[in-house]
């Protein structure tokens, strides 16, 4: 695998919230998006997953608790707990999860 400057891919994707896959790492997928302030519907999912904010800010709700995370910090939401985005939440997202569709690595 190539050297991926982050920001730089973020910056370029098509539209806020859309994310891109970075890498793979067994089935869990690293991917790279942008916050652009609108709020996300309530969410879970049925493994783990890592949120690490690169710049910027996220206000999320975990199980309808504040948990407001910025640069350098990381959250790992449990596997079905419920979580979602506030309104606000801006800078660029880097998010490693299991893939859904259960694709292994690339």
């Amino acid at each position: 695998m190539n050297r991926i400057d982050v920001p730089a891919t973020a910056a370029v994707l098509p539209g806020a919230w859309r994310s891109r896959v970075l890498g793979r790492i067994g089935t869990a997928a690293v991917k790279v998006l942008r916050m652009d302030e609108l709020p996300l519907a309530e969410e879970r999912h049925p493994h783990a997953e890592a949120l690490l904010v690169l710049d910027g800010r996220l206000d999320l709700l975990v199980a309808g608790t504040a948990v407001p995370l910025g640069p350098g910090e990381l959250y790992v939401v449990a596997a079905g707990v419920p979580h979602a985005v506030a309104p606000g939440s801006r800078g660029t997202l880097v998010i490693v999860e299991v893939d859904d569709d259960g694709a292994g690595p690339a």
